[in-house]
């Protein structure tokens, strides 16, 4: 079985289908020829920022470390002030 390619122009326009003329992702897939997870997973890697679809790229600890670091002074500014 040969894998078919698609170019990203058309992988674009089949998830514009989806989130700009609000094509249901099932009915799309069939329209398309495509295999309904294939253009969910185009979905994710087309729409999704950075820093959320793909938490093992860095971005994502990177924000979770300064959350807990602004936790950690907060907490810290609280205790000085009750002192």
């Amino acid at each position: 079985m040969t894998r078919r390619k698609f170019s990203r122009e058309f992988k674009i326009e089949a998830v514009r289908l989806v989130t700009d003329r609000g094509v249901a992702v099932a009915q799309a897939a069939r329209d398309l020829d495509v295999a309904e997870s294939v253009l969910r997973r185009w979905m994710r890697e087309l729409t999704a920022t950075p820093a959320v679809a793909f938490p093992g790229n860095g971005q994502l600890r990177a924000d979770l470390a300064e959350i807990s670091s602004l936790k950690k002074e907060v907490a810290r500014l609280r205790a000085e002030r009750d002192i």
